[in-house]
Parts: structure tokens; C-alpha cells; sequence
């Protein structure tokens, strides 16, 4: 049997709606961190749903640490009204001041550009090389060295700077979800002295 406290306690940690709260701790036998997850899993679900969606709306932030690195970030919503949104423009911002701590290079790993794949695949190579592996083992190697790196290097698939559990494609989910639209990433630029 589920209780309040539970739904209460799941709510205030998640912002979720009640209804989704309950069936969350049903799914999940009462465990809180298992229904937070189970939670995560639906808005991940949700936001693949509005994934065709078109978005021509949003908003540029900007963030400036110490006068030293400053970054610009274009994120993109569906309407005007969750662009004005105060959850929206703190996902904008977080995101631009993850941009400056963690320096990515690409908005997905599918965005690295080619020659910095090539200079890391290069590197790879000459590891496996001198780690007198068999052939078929260098490969692997290889590939899953620079899997890593696009991984590490592109800024949706970055472990997020305020909580490393979760990746930056997860925070926009969890703001999808609760939103109920469509947010993408559409550009951005770090500068620095």
C-alpha cells in the first residue's frame, strides 16, 4: 500500500504530478529512488514521442565565469510560452554554464568533427599497437577508445557539472517531460582567454 508521505516525498524531489507519482511507488513496490528512476525512464519515453516535433522557439543565454570564459547557448522549444518558461530558462542556463566548465566540442557525440575522430583514432591505434594485443582485441580497443572520447567530448552525452548521475540529454528530458514539449539544443560557442 502506498502513502501519502511517499507520494509527497516523491513529488517535492521530482516535480511530477501526483497521479504519476503513485503509479511510479506502485511500479516500483513503495522503493522512492527506484520510482525517481522509473520517473526518468517515462520522461525519457515522453520526449522521444515529440521528437518530430518542429521548434521555432527558444531562447540565447549567455554565461560569463570570471571574465575569462564566456559561453553562448541557443535552446529551442516548441512555443513561446515554455520559452518564457522560469524552468526553461534555468535549463538554458545550467546548460551554459556546463558549456564552461566542461568544454564540449560538439552537441552530440554524431557532431564530433572528422578530424579531431581522425587525430584520436590515430592515438588509439598506436597504443593498441604497442599493447601486443591480437589484432581482433586492438579493434576493440580502438573502437571503444573513441566511443569514450566522443562521448566525453560531446555535450549531451557529458555527465551533467551539478549532478554527474545524470547526462546534460537527461536533464532535457526531465524538462520535457515536464514541460510536455519538444527542447533541443541548437547551437552554442565558448570563448576563452
Amino acid at each position: 500500500m502506498i502513502k501519502s508521505h511517499q507520494v509527497k516525498e516523491l513529488r517535492s524531489r521530482t516535480n511530477c504530478g501526483i497521479v504519476d507519482c503513485k503509479k511510479a511507488l506502485e511500479e516500483s513496490k513503495g522503493d522512492i529512488e527506484q520510482a525517481i528512476l522509473w520517473l526518468r525512464q517515462q520522461g525519457k519515453a515522453k520526449s522521444a514521442k515529440k521528437a518530430d516535433r518542429a521548434t521555432g522557439e527558444g531562447v540565447v543565454v549567455s554565461y560569463v565565469h570570471n571574465n575569462k570564459v564566456g559561453v553562448l547557448v541557443s535552446l529551442l522549444s516548441e512555443t513561446d510560452f515554455v520559452a518564457r518558461n522560469d524552468r526553461f530558462l534555468a535549463l538554458a542556463k545550467d546548460i551554459a554554464l556546463h558549456i564552461a566548465a566542461l568544454d564540449p566540442v560538439a552537441i552530440t557525440p554524431a557532431d564530433i568533427p572528422a578530424d579531431s575522430l581522425a587525430a584520436e583514432k590515430a592515438i588509439a591505434e598506436e597504443q593498441a599497437k604497442n599493447s601486443d594485443k591480437p589484432a581482433a582485441i586492438q579493434e576493440k580497443i580502438i573502437e571503444g577508445r573513441l566511443r569514450k572520447f566522443a562521448e566525453e567530448r560531446a555535450l549531451t552525452t557529458q555527465p551533467f557539472v551539478k549532478d554527474p548521475s545524470k547526462t546534460v540529454a537527461d536533464l532535457i528530458n526531465e524538462a520535457v517531460a515536464e514541460l510536455g514539449e519538444k527542447i533541443i539544443i541548437s547551437r552554442f560557442s565558448r570563448i576563452s582567454i
